[in-house]
């Protein structure tokens, strides 16, 4: 899950990113509304996690541009405003939840979830394809029952597929949930992982699609 953290507190932001890198996310971190709005204009996220005070923009005029648009990406409010009249005020400009400081990381990543479960139009915590099963909350990944050993960004991909099951993932947007800003991608480094993920899923988990991409291949 790509997610952007628009946070002007670097030492917040700093955990924050850190947590959620932890949590499996890749993080692309800005510090002001400015930036945010750029970001959001340029790069595809799976949620937002967004303040509200922030410098040269405020959190809900990005908020507000953003749902102005006709994008509906999950958006997260983090914030030290605890009035219900903020809350109010935050939710009615098209925040899909309202958490407030000081907060639990795992309550933060929790709520994510859930946001992107409800995104993706399913109640169900865990993601299943051909015997393959992934529990987002605990991590943890089983193969016919069968408990599955994967990297980080093995994890990440496996992700990023099953989210998308129903549709080709391109080369360009796999790199993208792989990621942040300023990290160095090979030019095979896509294939390397997908290479890994079938020895460890089986030959016909991912299949290419040539010319296009990677998509899960049909359930047996």
């Amino acid at each position: 899950m790509r997610v952007l953290l628009v946070e002007d507190d670097a030492l917040l932001g700093d955990g924050v990113r850190a947590g959620l890198k932890l949590g499996g996310c890749t993080v692309d971190w800005v510090r002001d509304g400015e930036a945010a709005r750029l970001a959001l204009l340029d790069h595809a996220y799976q949620a937002c996690v967004l303040d509200l005070g922030l410098p040269k923009r405020g959190g809900l005029a990005v908020l507000k541009e953003l749902r102005e648009r006709g994008n509906q990406l999950p958006v997260l409010i983090l914030t030290a405003r605890d009035s219900s009249a903020d809350k109010i005020a935050g939710l009615d400009a098209g925040a899909d939840d309202y958490l407030t400081k000081p907060f639990d990381l795992p309550e933060l990543q929790a709520r994510l979830r859930a946001l992107l479960r409800r995104a993706g139009g399913t109640a169900t915590p865990t993601l299943e394809h051909a015997g393959v099963v992934l529990d987002p909350a605990s991590k943890r990944v089983t193969r016919d029952g069968e408990a599955v050993s994967l990297s980080a960004r093995e994890y990440t991909l496996l992700l990023d597929l099953l989210r998308h099951r129903n549709h080709i993932r391109t080369r360009a947007q796999l790199e993208e949930s792989l990621y942040s800003w300023g990290e160095e991608t090979g030019s095979n480094t896509v294939e390397v992982y997908i290479h890994h993920l079938r020895k460890k899923l089986g030959a016909d988990f991912i299949r290419t699609v040539r010319g296009l991409g990677y998509q899960l291949g049909d359930p047996a």
